[in-house]
């Protein structure tokens, strides 16, 4: 069985208070998140960002720490990915280090074994999916994709072939699968597949636009609304993002 030290399903009561954000997969380009993050006017005492996974990977080691920083602050909740799973089974001896670079984690090649265990115990405390609220205004955060409803993803019971598919799943993206419908599993925001315009297929919400790519960008978007905002990280260099604090 794969190690898991945290809930698989955590749930957040609605934010009564202030403003839900999600950012698609990451991949180190946290110069753009500091850019996003000052146009919305990201506020940490009443807003939270939540994040569909792949913090890491495809980065310089500065850029991938900085991302996993993250994961201190108060205000930010991330969902496992598949490249922070990866991570996590290369730290218990159950992947070759080799085969992690192959998909991007060569940023970590200089780590000690032991700096590779502290992020590893660490990204083993993120659930694979996070549900916020209830009834109309619920929604739901997990990586790749779910086949599921919102009664199977709180019972929180995958086997094996299901956890695959919300790590790695790209059926539903590519068409050879049919995302349940609204009635069955509430919007749910996911990322893994890079595509060119946020997009809903189904329940399912895709918001990875390929931040890491050189013509793609970083999406944020508000929760349950229709306001998004996208930046490269070419456009958030040019306007100064590494002078802007995180908040």
């Amino acid at each position: 069985m794969t190690p898991n030290h945290a809930p698989l399903v955590q749930h957040h009561a609605a934010n009564a208070t202030g403003r839900d954000f999600i950012v698609g997969d990451l991949h180190g380009c946290v110069e753009a998140l500091r850019y996003l993050l000052r146009e919305v006017e990201f506020d940490t005492a009443r807003d939270r960002l939540f994040s569909v996974g792949d913090l890491i990977d495809r980065a310089d080691c500065a850029s991938c720490e900085a991302a996993l920083a993250l994961l201190e602050k108060p205000w930010f909740h991330a969902v496992l990915g598949n490249h922070e799973d990866s991570l996590c089974a290369v730290a218990e001896g159950r992947l070759p280090r080799y085969r992690w670079y192959g998909i991007g984690g060569g940023w970590a090649q200089h780590l000690s074994a032991d700096a590779l265990v502290q992020y590893g115990q660490r990204l083993r405390r993120l659930p694979l999916a996070r549900v916020v609220g209830e009834g109309a205004q619920r929604f739901n955060l997990l990586h790749a994709e779910f086949l599921g409803s919102d009664a199977d993803l709180d019972r929180a019971h995958f086997d094996a072939d299901t956890r695959e598919r919300m790590l790695w799943g790209r059926d539903i993206v590519l068409g050879t699968a049919e995302a349940p419908p609204r009635e069955a599993l509430s919007l749910t925001y996911v990322g893994h597949t890079p595509v060119r315009e946020i997009r809903m297929i189904g329940s399912h919400f895709y918001l990875d636009t390929g931040a890491f790519i050189t013509e793609g960008c970083l999406t944020i978007v508000e929760a349950l609304t229709t306001r998004r905002w996208s930046v490269s990280m070419t456009d958030a260099r040019a306007h100064g993002a590494a002078a802007i604090a995180l908040p």
